[in-house]
């Protein structure tokens, strides 16, 4: 398991992405829920960190793989409330992001497709680049792991204080 925080003491990555967090755009994705137990920027974090530790180690473009990463999910609205005509939230919400994007600073290509395809497997359109394929991959172990960790975890909490429960009532 990884540092939730070791971004913060990672100063090449931080050159690379901390004009981004800088922007009230970005910050306001604190205010979001993101798999019922994080929020969307730490999610994006997430994600823009792990995809950028990977690129760097295997000599991808981690520079635009950290910023892209950070970006895949600028989106303002709860996904659970909010539907569109266009097609399903895993179809809208990257090209949403992307948009957003756009609005705050320049995006290259690839970094564009990074954002769109970032759903691949619940979308069907081909990631083009290795940093697409690190970010979509990536986003897929957050999402299950800040969900399924903290549920597991819950679920053992309400299993174990009715076990305790029951125990001290043969005892008592």
């Amino acid at each position: 398991m990884h540092n939730p925080n070791a971004w913060r003491q990672d100063q090449d990555y931080l050159n690379i992405v901390d004009d981004l967090l800088q922007l009230d755009e970005v910050q306001q994705l604190a205010q979001y829920t993101q798999h019922h137990f994080s929020n969307r920027l730490r999610h994006s974090i997430s994600v823009s960190y792990q995809s950028y530790t990977i690129a760097k180690t295997i000599g991808a473009d981690a520079e635009a793989t950290a910023r892209a990463g950070l970006l895949h999910d600028m989106f303002y609205y709860d996904w659970r409330v909010t539907k569109f005509e266009e097609g399903s939230h895993a179809y809208v919400h990257p090209r949403i992001a992307l948009q957003n994007a756009r609005k705050i600073t320049h995006i290259s290509d690839k970094e564009a497709d990074i954002i769109v395809k970032h759903m691949f497997g619940a979308t069907i359109a081909l990631p083009k680049y290795r940093e697409s394929w690190i970010v979509s991959i990536v986003d897929d172990f957050a999402a299950v792991n800040e969900y399924l960790i903290p549920k597991a975890y819950l679920t053992y909490f309400k299993w174990h204080t009715k076990w305790l429960k029951k125990v001290s009532e043969v005892f008592a």
